[in-house]
Formats: structure tokens, C-alpha cells, sequence
């Protein structure tokens, strides 16, 4: 402890970055306290990983329950199937209240101290916090920023919070529309399409871009479209952008031609979702306080080691981490980075390999990825002057698959040809999200895929998946 400050280290935000950060410190010594004006454990917490996820496991138990077909190959018959709107979403608050307590105790437990109120920078290694009692300041020879972010809703789109809403309402599932309207097909757009059509909802995803998905590799949006889309009750409408919204009863949607904003179609439905990404809360963080510009988008400028940029130069004391940096918008690459600022912190030189940062969307089946998308590694291997070559196996093939009766889906591992090295996977399949970690690990490792083939996966599992497809590319690597 330096005596000259209030604390070694002040976390400006409590979410799930912010939240490993303090625990992390605790454990190198460091007197830290963190500021929360909101819920303790952010978005990741209340409004995003968490409750989602509740609303995904229970929603496709709905959807596999009413499956007769599959149930019949099972040898399985059941007269029928209820749900309870309401119960399904006590489901998922009771569990964010359950996490969000287990959170807030462990940093009590371990001594980080929790201070309530709006955090901001007021100097170099000053914070001022604002409650309701006013504003006060307090030192720290460093400051961790950790705001986390927020919905991101285009300009035209006015939301209610009721029938046009963004993720933050719709993880409450206050009611059920009979048509939804869902703008964007990401991982938001596609896990609650997923969710609504379960629970009997009708969908229209909207696509402003000339694909659906499209940040996910091309293989894997065509099977996701072919497995996730196309047999649910789902309309698509992809190169139309939603230009004004409206709420009510109808809500009104404009589509536009995205090249001449002209009007094209107009939609009545009964809601709206909003699923248009997230952008940084940064605005109120008085950046400004040390002469810290963000990009045009919000962002706060870092450099590898998490250090706060300003003029490219590393502002001293000053780190962030999470959404706010624009890096991934992940919550385990926001813990990642909180542990890796405070390894610098300390004096130790970490930086992240974000190419070995996995994601998922928990659809039914669900979607993984890590590394590169096959169009970015060829872009990657053109420029760098080598090859690259791609694979793909099947979970038709695969014998637990078959067992469970969940066929649909492949896994694709994309590498160099000269060298071998695993450059990115992707998977649509049943247990994806847990599956992908095994590549991540490659990759962060910067494994072979001729290495990968020589290990021994347990048999029957569904990573038998991935095995297979690193056999396969031992015949051309």
C-alpha cells in the first residue's frame, strides 16, 4: 500500500471485467475499492450472459419437448406441453439475483471495498464519485476503467421499452407478441429468434446487410440459416433497413433501400426487438479530466498492455478494459483483460491474444467461433505470403450425436498449409459452445493440426467432432 493514495487501485464499474479486475488485484496485494452506480455484476449479470441463457435453456426444453418427431426416434411420446410465461422468467431473475449476490459477497469476502455511486475521472489519480448524498473524492495510484456498454438503437428507431425494446427489456419476457419483429441477425438477434419461436411467437428478422449473419463465416451462416431459420416460424427480410420505427398497437417498421433510403415496404407488428449491437458507455466518465479522446464510436483508445492511450502514448495510472475498449465484446475477454491490467499494473508485461478469445450464441443448436473467418484468414494469408486450406466434419458422423438424435451441424477448422497452425474453427452443433474451447486452446498455443490429430479423444463425445476434422486435415497439411 502506498500511502500517498486512498487505495492502490480504483475500478471504476462493477460488471464482470471490472469484477475479476478486483479480485485479481486482492490476490497481488492491492488495496482496491470499486465504484457501481447501477447493478452490481453489469450487463453480463442482469441484462445479458445470464438471464438470457435461463431463457434459452428453458425455452428450448419447450422446443425439444414438442418435437414429437424426435421424441418418437427416442422412443418417446408425450400428450402435450405447457409453459408459464410468467415462471419462465422468475426463472432467469431468480437466478441473475442469485449470481449478482454471489458476486457482490465475494468481493466483500475478500476485502475489496464496494462504493456506490457515478464514478469519473477527476484528475490523473483523483475519482470523484456522485451519490445521493453529493459528490466526494477519493486517490488511487492507479484507475481501472470498466464502464461497460449499452444497446445500440439507430437513429429513427424510437423504442417504449414495451412494444419496441431492446435486449435489456426483452430479457424480462414481460409478455409474449404473436409477431415480433427482430432488427439484426447477430448472436442478440439470433438466441432471442430462438426464444420466441419456441414460446409459439412468429419472427421477422430484418438484415440491412446483403446476408444474414454476417459476421459469422460464410459455411457456417448457410448451415445456421438452414438448421435455425429456415424450419422455424421465421420470415427474413435481408438488404432493408429498418429507417423509422414506431411504437403502438401496431408497431409500424419503414424499411429502406440502405442505398437510397427510399421507402420500400412498410410492416404492422405486434413488437419489436431491437438487436442492433452495443455501443460504450464512456460519455460520462469525464475523460476529458486527463486530455482522452474516444474514437467516433465511443471507445477508449488502449494499448496492448490495457494502458489508456492519449496522443498514442500511454496516459500513466490509466487503464480500461471490457466493451468500453472496443477489442471483443465479450464478458470472459472483459475478465481476461481485468487480470491482465492488473498483471501490468504490478509490473509484469501481459498482453492478450485475442485471436484465441472464443464466442457462442446458445441457440438450439448453438453457434461457436474462434480465430479467423475463412474469407479473413485468406485476406491474412495473402498478405502474409502463405497459404491456407480448410476442413469440415459432420456430427451425422458422429456417434454421440446420433445417440442424442442431434445430427444437424458440422465443425470447420481453417489453418496454414505450411506450418499447419490452427487460424480459426468454427461449429454448429449440439454442445458447440463447449466444444469451440479445445480450438481456442490450440490456437492460443499455436498448435498443429498435425499435433491435434495425435491426441486422443474420449469416445463416444461429441469432441470426436473435432478430432475427425483435424484427421482430415493431416491429408493436405
Amino acid at each position: 500500500m502506498d500511502s500517498a493514495f486512498d487505495y492502490d487501485l480504483v475500478i471504476i464499474g462493477a460488471g464482470v471485467g471490472g469484477h475479476g479486475a478486483a479480485i485479481h488485484a486482492v490476490k497481488c496485494g492491492l488495496k482496491t475499492a470499486i465504484i457501481e452506480a447501477g447493478d452490481m455484476g453489469g450487463t453480463c449479470v442482469n441484462r445479458g450472459c445470464i438471464p438470457s441463457k435461463a431463457l434459452l435453456a428453458a425455452s428450448g426444453r419447450v422446443r425439444e419437448m414438442r418435437d414429437a418427431q424426435h421424441l418418437k426416434a427416442l422412443g418417446i411420446s408425450l400428450s402435450g406441453v405447457g409453459f408459464d410465461r410468467e415462471k419462465i422468467a422468475d426463472h432467469a431473475k431468480n437466478l441473475v439475483g442469485k449470481i449478482r449476490g454471489d458476486l457482490t459477497n465475494s468481493l466483500t469476502r475478500l476485502g475489496v471495498e464496494t462504493i456506490r455511486g457515478w464514478g469519473k475521472i477527476a484528475s490523473g489519480q483523483k475519482v470523484s464519485i456522485t451519490d445521493d448524498s453529493g459528490t466526494r473524492t477519493i486517490t488511487a495510484k492507479d484507475i481501472i476503467l470498466s464502464p461497460g456498454s449499452i444497446p445500440f438503437v439507430p437513429r429513427g428507431i424510437e423504442t417504449d421499452g414495451k412494444t419496441v425494446f431492446t435486449s435489456d427489456e426483452a430479457i424480462r419476457l414481460d409478455w409474449l407478441p404473436d409477431w415480433v419483429a427482430i432488427i439484426g441477425s447477430g448472436y442478440i438477434g439470433l438466441e432471442f429468434s430462438d426464444i420466441y419461436t419456441a414460446l409459439g411467437s412468429e419472427v421477422t428478422m430484418i438484415e440491412a446487410l446483403d446476408h444474414l449473419m454476417p459476421t459469422f463465416d460464410p459455411d457456417i451462416a448457410k448451415q445456421a440459416e438452414r438448421v435455425l431459420i429456415k424450419p422455424r416460424d421465421i420470415e427474413t427480410k435481408v438488404g432493408l433497413l429498418a429507417k423509422k420505427i414506431t411504437p403502438g398497437s401496431p408497431v409500424v417498421i419503414e424499411l429502406a433501400d440502405p442505398k437510397t433510403m427510399e421507402i420500400v415496404e412498410t410492416l404492422e407488428v405486434d413488437a419489436c426487438l431491437v438487436a442492433t449491437g452495443r455501443i460504450p458507455a464512456t460519455k460520462n466518465l469525464d475523460l476529458n479530466m486527463v486530455a482522452v479522446e474516444t474514437d467516433r464510436r465511443g471507445f477508449i483508445p488502449v494499448n496492448d498492455q490495457l494502458a489508456v492511450l492519449r496522443d498514442g502514448k500511454p496516459v500513466p495510472h490509466l487503464w480500461a478494459i471490457g466493451d468500453a475498449t472496443g477489442k471483443m465484446m465479450l464478458a470472459h475477454a472483459a475478465s481476461a483483460q481485468g487480470i491482465v491490467a492488473v498483471d501490468n499494473i504490478c509490473g509484469q508485461h501481459r498482453t492478450i491474444d485475442y485471436s484465441a478469445i472464443p464466442a457462442a450464441a446458445f441457440t438450439h443448436p448453438e453457434v461457436s467461433f474462434v480465430g479467423l473467418t475463412e474469407p479473413a484468414a485468406k485476406a491474412a494469408a495473402k498478405e502474409g505470403g502463405y497459404e491456407v486450406a480448410s476442413v469440415r466434419s459432420y456430427f451425422k458422423a458422429n456417434s454421440k450425436a446420433l445417440a442424442e438424435g442431434e445430427t444437424e451441424g458440422l465443425a470447420k477448422v481453417i489453418y496454414r498449409k505450411d506450418t499447419g497452425e490452427v487460424m480459426g474453427a468454427h461449429i454448429i452443433g449440439l454442445h458447440a459452445a463447449d466444444l469451440i474451447q479445445e480450438a481456442a486452446n490450440a490456437i492460443a498455443q499455436k498448435q498443429s493440426v498435425i499435433e491435434l490429430s495425435q491426441f486422443v479423444h474420449t469416445h463416444p463425445t461429441l469432441s470426436e467432432v473435432l478430432d475427425e476434422a483435424y484427421k482430415r486435415a493431416t491429408v493436405t497439411a
